[in-house]
């Protein structure tokens, strides 16, 4: 880690001026927020009958919903997502010759193997966990709990990955729509709502993953754009969203809690109107501090940070629900579920908590030693050659579908000789192929931390 600390120190220094930091500082954040949102919402505890059981805070504790209202910041990351992704498009068709043919199948195969990269150690070593605990004869209601809890992450890189496969689409309607390209999505996500609430048409509750984030991500095209400069502006933006989120959650139709919860539908997979309303707050909310934040990362130790995270932020992100898995694991097969005994939600599981997500991050060290290298390592091409766009494209649709179907359905099956469901691995891999990205990793150097992200 001190080597690590190190050459991230080394490329904070190096941070061209011009650089805004607030967006990098953001990201970092964001990812901690939901690793340890993820570490204090969910807990397994031993019943009276010495049982494992699997705990959630939420479905005990009916205040703790509020506190989703800070720790479901994936609004932010797509905020931020848009902010980069615009900033890496256009600097790619700047470069470009004029009529240069490939340039958005080549933008977006770099984009996608950037995120694809590190999924695959974690997605086949509990595939090979999987097929391991299924000979020995593991319980597979066991199995699928291990591996859904492990693999609950990948849902978010699905739907990120096809809201980055619309930038050029994103970018041509920000210059000809502006604020428009950002309300346009709005009453999209609200008939939506209607229809999945009012009259029941199934299934047309998905198509918000797209028309929330891709709102959400328009307002990282604003952010650039300067539109949020004014600080009364920006807190006016929070003030606004606030009022309407209270409005709809508390005196109105949606559950106050932003991720699942028992006692009522899930605002967040998928999204709903509520969700929007939240991205929208945060959004006020950040771009409203960063004149202050903006300074406080002049501070090399600050921006260091900052950048040591950024370099290993899709691993913390991958791996940290594993990191759990497997301390959770130990503590019952190797000590017995030993400090097990609270039950979410009383004074004395609060008490644990400190000393138990600190085990969750010692835990989680040594996978951020092994994996953090395919956080900047690229397979190469096939032949040196690009694959034509459709083939691309089908590439990310199949990446997608297998990654939801990975968090959704779980690779865990219930029935066949591994206990896998091998469809799904095989659709993430044979993506990955169709986009010609080749089998093995190649590291390369990190890049320096103005390279956009």
């Amino acid at each position: 880690m001190l080597q690590m600390w190190n050459k991230a120190r080394e490329l904070a220094v190096m941070t061209p001026p011009d650089r805004n930091r607030w967006v990098d500082f953001l990201r970092a954040v964001s990812i901690l927020a939901v690793v340890f949102g993820h570490w204090l919402m969910a807990g397994l505890y031993i019943d009276a009958a010495g049982e494992l059981r699997r705990g959630d805070l939420l479905s005990i504790s009916t205040w703790a919903h509020w506190l989703t209202w800070g720790f479901q910041v994936m609004p932010v990351f797509f905020l931020v997502g848009g902010y980069a992704n615009q900033v890496s498009w256009r600097a790619t068709t700047a470069k470009a010759a004029p009529g240069q043919a490939g340039v958005y199948r080549d933008w977006l195969a770099s984009r996608v193997q950037r995120l694809i990269t590190p999924t695959f150690p974690v997605l086949l070593l509990w595939a090979g966990l999987a097929v391991l605990m299924t000979q020995v004869g593991l319980p597979r209601t066991q199995i699928r709990m291990a591996t859904e809890a492990a693999l609950i992450p990948v849902w978010f890189l699905a739907v990120y990955l096809l809201v980055t496969a619309f930038t050029p689409i994103a970018q041509r309607l920000w210059d000809r729509m502006g604020w428009g390209s950002v309300a346009l999505f709005v009453p999209l996500a609200m008939l939506t709502d209607w229809l999945t609430f009012t009259l029941d048409v199934p299934y047309v509750n998905f198509t918000n993953f797209l028309w929330v984030f891709l709102a959400i991500h328009q307002l990282g095209f604003a952010w650039r754009a300067g539109k949020f400069e004014n600080a009364w502006f920006a807190w006016g933006f929070f003030a606004v969203s606030l009022a309407i989120l209270v409005r709809i959650t508390a005196f109105g139709f949606y559950p106050v809690s932003m991720v699942s919860a028992p006692g009522g539908f899930s605002n967040s997979l998928p999204p709903t109107l509520a969700l929007l309303a939240l991205g929208g707050m945060q959004v006020g909310l950040v771009l409203a501090l960063e004149p202050l934040g903006r300074r406080m990362l002049e501070r090399v130790g600050l921006w260091t940070w900052t950048v040591l995270m950024n370099g290993m932020i899709m691993t913390v992100f991958l791996w940290h629900l594993t990191a759990f898995v497997l301390v959770m694991a130990a503590d019952w097969l190797l000590l017995g579920g030993l400090g097990l005994g609270p039950v979410p939600g009383t004074s004395e599981w609060w008490v644990t908590r400190p000393l138990w997500i600190a085990i969750y991050v010692i835990a989680l060290l040594p996978l951020i030693g092994i994996f953090a290298r395919h956080e900047r390592s690229f397979g190469p091409v096939r032949g040196g050659r690009t694959v034509p766009r459709l083939r691309a494209v089908l590439g990310v649709v199949a990446i997608c579908a297998g990654l939801g179907a990975t968090a959704g359905l779980t690779i865990a099956s219930p029935e066949g000789v591994t206990g896998v469901r091998l469809w799904v691995i095989a659709l993430v891999l044979v993506g990955a192929a169709l986009m010609g990205f080749g089998p093995v990793y190649r590291p390369r150097q990190r890049p320096d931390a103005a390279e956009p992200l």
